[in-house]
């Protein structure tokens, strides 16, 4: 089962692949991940990257594409994988449909989790982390036992710039903008599936379950 997770900026996507690579014992392989591993084993693709990053420039789509191509190319992705924050534009999304035919292959199904904007910034506005040990919480979802405090250190919690109304919303124009093509472009190839992702996350789990088993 080869997946692909698309959906905005805290909408679930990791949570949500990191729980459908357990059921379906496929990698769950997210971007960030092939960047860090690819570095920090010092590879020829690990290298170029590095250096767009240390400049503080995007890695070309051309660099995330073959970094990709190598990773799902790997022994543990013969039975599929759950690709998670890849593809995020046409090119690239063109670029893994030449990678995955190339390896005799093909996406089975892209995942939407659809989450309206207003819900997204309420979600994330709520959102709020240890700057000291990491442990993040939600002042709905996920309360810390003493406000403002974190129960593993006892620091003080924060919200983050990046989860701040205007910077959510910020990344959902962007998004829209870039990734939101890529929900039409699966679906003309039929193999789009949206679930409603306002709901309970055992209840999307279970949705996406159920599509990609049907």
């Amino acid at each position: 089962m080869r997946l692909i997770m698309l959906g905005a900026p805290g909408a679930g996507k990791g949570t949500q692949a990191a729980n459908l690579a357990k059921e379906l014992n496929i990698p769950h392989i997210s971007t960030g991940d092939i960047f860090r591993a690819n570095i920090k084993n010092g590879t020829e693709l690990g290298k170029k990257a590095k250096s767009y990053m240390d400049a503080g420039k995007l890695v070309p789509d051309e660099l995330v594409c073959d970094l990709v191509a190598d990773r799902i190319a790997k022994d543990d992705c013969k039975e599929g994988y759950i690709l998670d924050g890849f593809p995020r534009t046409i090119p690239q999304a063109e670029a893994l449909d030449k990678a995955v035919l190339a390896l005799g292959t093909k996406i089975d199904y892209a995942v939407n989790i659809d989450v309206p904007d207003e819900a997204i910034i309420t979600r994330m506005g709520g959102r709020r982390a240890c700057l000291n040990c990491g442990a993040t919480y939600h002042v709905q979802y996920n309360p810390p036992k003493k406000e403002g405090v974190c129960d593993t250190c006892g620091h003080p919690l924060v919200l983050r710039d990046d989860d701040k109304p205007e910077t959510v919303q910020t990344r959902l124009n962007v998004y829209h903008e870039q990734t939101q093509p890529l929900i039409d472009y699966y679906d003309k190839k039929k193999i789009l599936v949206t679930v409603d992702g306002t709901q309970s996350m055992d209840q999307v789990f279970s949705d996406i379950l159920k599509a990609v088993r049907a």
